[in-house]
């Protein structure tokens, strides 16, 4: 009634119970996004016990999820999508999130790594300034065209005029998030997947007994 046209919930530390809870109500209140966060179960803001020791593992957490998601499916109940989150940093990572969770699962939520390459690009540029480029970082060049690898994609996208305003922390985090999107799509199409409604569990498989029992993937034996 207040004009929002998309809401979304993300949830935390939560036990088996609660997650189960806010699928029900997520579904019962029509939300459009439902994201569920792994272990370690607080944010950057969260009491430090928090961040170190509560919490579900994420793939405990994620197959849980996707199977109280289906039951909820199976008994005629409209499922929000969801999105995955819990220190993923990498593209096979990614790809095993949205597998997994097949096919609910629309979004992996990244948040540390996607900061950490913004961090390092601010530093770069302060570097560059200063004169002071440590040798991991001018081992690859001294300009920021020499070190970041997708400095002239950002460049044509913003235009030439605009390239100088741009910081270089944002041109970490394009590169990053460029690295990403690569290597999914290698993944992706190695598993002859051209589209997320193509990825399906079905391209998993587990490497432990305890993992199949866990996830309901079968086991590699």
């Amino acid at each position: 009634s207040l004009g929002f046209k998309r809401i979304t919930l993300k949830t935390g530390a939560y036990s088996l119970r609660e997650l189960a809870m806010a699928i029900k109500w997520s579904s019962r209140a029509k939300i459009d996004l439902l994201t569920i966060d792994g272990a370690s179960g607080g944010t950057g803001m969260s009491p430090w016990r928090m961040m170190e020791e509560w919490g579900i593992p994420n793939l405990y957490l994620h197959s849980a999820a996707a199977e109280f998601a289906s039951i909820l499916a199976s008994k005629g109940g409209r499922v929000p999508d969801l999105a995955f989150a819990g220190g993923f940093s990498s593209e096979d990572g990614v790809f095993k999130a949205l597998a997994l969770g097949a096919p609910f699962v629309k979004a992996v939520c990244m948040g540390r790594a996607l900061m950490i390459p913004g961090m390092v690009g601010k530093n770069i540029q302060q570097w560059l300034r200063d004169k002071d480029l440590p040798k991991t970082v001018s081992d690859f060049g001294s300009t920021p065209e020499e070190i970041f690898v997708c400095y002239e994609q950002v460049k044509e996208l913003v235009g030439t005029g605009e390239i100088g305003k741009i910081p270089l922390g944002a041109v970490g985090i394009y590169s990053y998030a460029d690295k990403i999107r690569v290597g999914l799509q290698q993944l992706m199409a190695g598993a002859r997947c051209f589209s997320l409604e193509s990825v399906t569990r079905k391209e998993l498989m587990s490497l432990t007994e305890e993992c199949a029992r866990v996830t309901g993937i079968p086991y590699l034996m």
